[in-house]
Order: C-alpha cells, then sequence, then structure tokens
C-alpha cells in the first residue's frame, strides 16, 4: 500500500511543530468548485485590454485568432504539467510544494517569500484597483473613490472567506457566473447584436520586424490567460485527487473558446482596423448597441470580472500563506489551519494586510505600484520554468510514486512547457530591462529572510541592506 501523500516525505523534515496531520485541510472541494476559481483566475481585464494590442501587432483576422487558440493550447500544455504534479503531489503549498520537493527547502522558501511579499498580494492590489477605477465610472465615492473601492473590495471578500470555505465556494460560483453571462453578452452583441463591420487594412509601423509581432502576440496573449497555475493549490482539499485534472482541463476548454469568441466579435462588430485602434475595445462594441449605456455596462462588467480574480487570489494566496508558514520558524504563526471554518485564517488576514497596505502605496503612486508588479515578472517566470523542470526531476527521483494523472506525450509536453516558460522568461527580462535587476532585489529579500530562518541575523541584514539598494537603484532608473 502506498503511503500517503504528505509534505514531510519531500526529502526534508518540517521545520517546525505545526506540520501535522490534524494541521490540514479537509478534502470538500468538487471538480465544479474548482471549474469556478480557475475560470475566475483567469477570466480578469486581459480579455478586454489586450486584444487592441495584439491586433494592432498581427494585423490579420486569422492569425488575431489563431495567436489566441495557441494561446490556450500552451495554457493546457502546461495544466498538464501541473495536473500530473498535483495528483502525485498533493497539497496545499502548490508549486512552492513542487519546489521543495524538487529542489530542497532553501529554494522553495524563496518562492514562497516572493509570493508572500510582491507577486499575489501585488496583483492583489493591482486588481483592486481595477475595480475601483471601473466602479468609480458607475458610481464615484470622491477623489479617492478608485483607492476606497480598492480597500472595500480586499475587505469585504476577505470577510467572506473568513466566514468559511463553504461561502467562499458559493460566492466564486456566483461572481464566476456573472462574470461569464458578461463575456458572453459582449460576444453575442459582436456576432448578433450589430451589423458586421466593414473591413480596413491596418497599416503597418514603419520599419517593423516581421518576425517580431508574432511573439510579442502571443507573450500578450499568454498574458490574459494567465493565473491557471495556481489551481495548484486546491489539490490537497479536492474531494477525488484526479478530479482537479479534469477541472484543469474543462475550466481552459471553457476560456479558450471564450477568448478566441469574443476576438472574433470585436473584429466582426468592429473591424480589425478599428480593434488595433481601440483604447476600450469592449466599451466602443457595446456602445454601438446600446450607446451611452454601453460604456456603463461594460464599467460594471470589467469591474466584476476584476472582483472576482481577487476573490479566486485571496483565497489561493492564504493557501501559500499556510504552507510557507507550515514549514517555517519565521512565519510559523502562518502555518494553523482553521478547521471550524477549513481555510487557512491567518493566511487569510497575512494577505489582507499587505495588500491593503499595497493599495494605501498605490494610492500615492500607481505607477510605482505597476513597476512593482511588473519587476517581478521575471522572477515568475523563473520558478514556473523549475515548476515545469519538475515533472522530469520527480519522475527520474521517485519513479514508483502512484500518479494517478501523467501527463500525455511525456517528455514532449513538459518540453514544450519548460521551453515556452523560458521564452517568456526572456521576453519579461527584455521588457524590463535596467528595472527587471528589481527581481533581484526580491530574490534576495527572500535569502534575507531565510537567513532569519537559519538565526543568522547578520547575514539577514546584509542581504536586507543589500536587497534595498538594488531596489532603489531599479526604481530610480525608471524615472
Amino acid at each position: 500500500m502506498p503511503e500517503p501523500i504528505s509534505h514531510a516525505r519531500s526529502g526534508q523534515e518540517p521545520a517546525c511543530a505545526s506540520n501535522t496531520a490534524a494541521n490540514a485541510p479537509r478534502p470538500t472541494l468538487s471538480a465544479s468548485d474548482a471549474v469556478a476559481i480557475i475560470v475566475g483566475m483567469v477570466v480578469g481585464s486581459g480579455i478586454f485590454t489586450v486584444p487592441p494590442l495584439v491586433a494592432s501587432s498581427l494585423r490579420d483576422p486569422g492569425l488575431v485568432l489563431g495567436v489566441w487558440f495557441a494561446g490556450g493550447v500552451l495554457a493546457m500544455v502546461g495544466a498538464l504539467c501541473y495536473a500530473e504534479l498535483a495528483t502525485a503531489y498533493p497539497d496545499a503549498g502548490g508549486d512552492y510544494f513542487f519546489l521543495r520537493r524538487a529542489y530542497g527547502p532553501k529554494l522553495a522558501f524563496v518562492y514562497a517569500w516572493a509570493r508572500v511579499a510582491v507577486i499575489t498580494t501585488g496583483s492583489t492590489a493591482f486588481l483592486a484597483f481595477t475595480f475601483g477605477d471601473y466602479m468609480t465610472k458607475v458610481a464615484s465615492l470622491g477623489s479617492a473613490s478608485s483607492s476606497l473601492y480598492a480597500a472595500l473590495s480586499i475587505l469585504g471578500l476577505t470577510s467572506i472567506q473568513l466566514a468559511g470555505l463553504s461561502e467562499s465556494k458559493r460566492a466564486q460560483k456566483l461572481l464566476t457566473l456573472l462574470e461569464v453571462l458578461g463575456l458572453v453578452l459582449l460576444i453575442g452583441v459582436g456576432l448578433w447584436g450589430v451589423p458586421a463591420a466593414p473591413s480596413a487594412p491596418v497599416p503597418a509601423a514603419s520599419g517593423e520586424d516581421s518576425g517580431a509581432p508574432l511573439g510579442l502576440a502571443l507573450v500578450l496573449v499568454l498574458y490574459a490567460y494567465g493565473g491557471w497555475n495556481e489551481a495548484a493549490y486546491l489539490s490537497a482539499e479536492m474531494q477525488r485527487t484526479r478530479s482537479l485534472a479534469r477541472a484543469l482541463i474543462a475550466s481552459l476548454l471553457l476560456v479558450t473558446g471564450l477568448f478566441v469568441l469574443a476576438n472574433f466579435a470585436y473584429m466582426r462588430g468592429l473591424s480589425l482596423a478599428t480593434l488595433a485602434r481601440s483604447k476600450s475595445v469592449a466599451a466602443d462594441l457595446l456602445e454601438l448597441r446600446f450607446g451611452d449605456r454601453g460604456a456603463l455596462a461594460i464599467s460594471l462588467i470589467i469591474a466584476l470580472a476584476a472582483l472576482t480574480s481577487i476573490h479566486a487570489t485571496l483565497l489561493l494566496a492564504a493557501r501559500s500563506n499556510f504552507a510557507l508558514g507550515r514549514d517555517s520558524l519565521v512565519f510559523t504563526w502562518l502555518g494553523r489551519w482553521h478547521h471550524g471554518t477549513n481555510s487557512p485564517r491567518r493566511g487569510l488576514l497575512a494577505q489582507c494586510a499587505v495588500s491593503l497596505f499595497l493599495v494605501a502605496l498605490g494610492s500615492h503612486s500607481r505607477t510605482g505600484l505597476s513597476t512593482m508588479i511588473e519587476f517581478t515578472a521575471p522572477v515568475f517566470w523563473a520558478f514556473l520554468l523549475l515548476v515545469g523542470l519538475s515533472v522530469f526531476v520527480l519522475r527520474a527521483r521517485e519513479p514508483a510514486r502512484p500518479r494517478p494523472f501523467r501527463v500525455p506525450l511525456y517528455p514532449i509536453t513538459p518540453v514544450v512547457f519548460c521551453a515556452t516558460c523560458a521564452s517568456l522568461l526572456f521576453a519579461s527580462l527584455e521588457h524590463a530591462r535596467s528595472g527587471a535587476i528589481a527581481s533581484l532585489g526580491v530574490v534576495v529579500l527572500g535569502f534575507s529572510a531565510l537567513s532569519l530562518e537559519h538565526r543568522r541575523k547578520g547575514l539577514a541584514g546584509l542581504c536586507a541592506a543589500l536587497a534595498a539598494a538594488i531596489l532603489v537603484w531599479a526604481f530610480s532608473r525608471q524615472r
């Protein structure tokens, strides 16, 4: 009989006493719950902001639809790799646990630190400002309206999740349903609600490299598909381990269909040339059908999409925080699972507190917040590449491990996923240019926290000072 899966079997003994079987989530999530979370995570503001950029890069309807379909295929390739890892090693730590198992606790700790410090908390704050910006167009709360809406969204959704997982599941299903219906409305208007727009050529930019636009378009499209990998944090809470694989596949099939249809609807209702020039493509399309009310409708749809993604991000990030605390001495206070609500309450409170701090920071300098999140992209893609490589590492190290789902076409599928992550890593480094050095600052801060973990306070201070110098330099270079 195979031994039960546990984080303690990663080859390193746990650091804290909270690492026990009693301090763990209960498996209560169904496949439909996972689909609601994954779809809600992926269908954010990207489908409303990225299409004009892709259209202006490619200038051909067939290529535009093709690259959106290709983005869905590449996301599916990654999902198949994650499905093998998550079903073989179900754990609330998700990516963090896979990295810990494959490469050891130090690398995994630095990744978990980066998530807590910037990656998920920064994304939460950024999504909250998106919600605030669009809700302000519906009903302004004054000069600080966006910041107030952002803070209220984080506080309100955190309160729902503190009430318990059952309440969180119901809220996520409702939000995702409304979000998808809003996107379906948009698609319906483009396909049947307005006359087809006459075609017009999209002018080429002078001196444009014919090979570069396709790569840029794919980077943008994969950004819009981002978030599916967060499903790994649900693996320990699934009623049936294998159902997470089905949920990932079903979610990405649905999202790919919606994204391809949305772009077809944009091009039919507005024309490719108008799509490429548009600053608010969804509002432009709905305005053709509903007039000025269209702008109000799209503001509500995008605000709802942002709210749905915030809820999913808070839910999943709290599990990452719990896993870090469970294995840590410095963050051990995070490693407690509240069985009354079946949720990591301390992880939720930590995520809420840091996100609110970033909202306060962003209310003074939105550019600074956006830049900080952008700078962490190289860290994110570097670790995602390591997760992809862990499929090979763990198969070689533990060939006898039961794998309820095995990635098809091995090793081709994980090779394609790793190649995609590597290309996006290089693209993010090129995009950030000198600012990408800030990613190094985030990593060095992680080593500072790791030094405290091992009671090396002098080294921790040195790393913290170095990280601060790197971050100050990087931000000063962006001015």
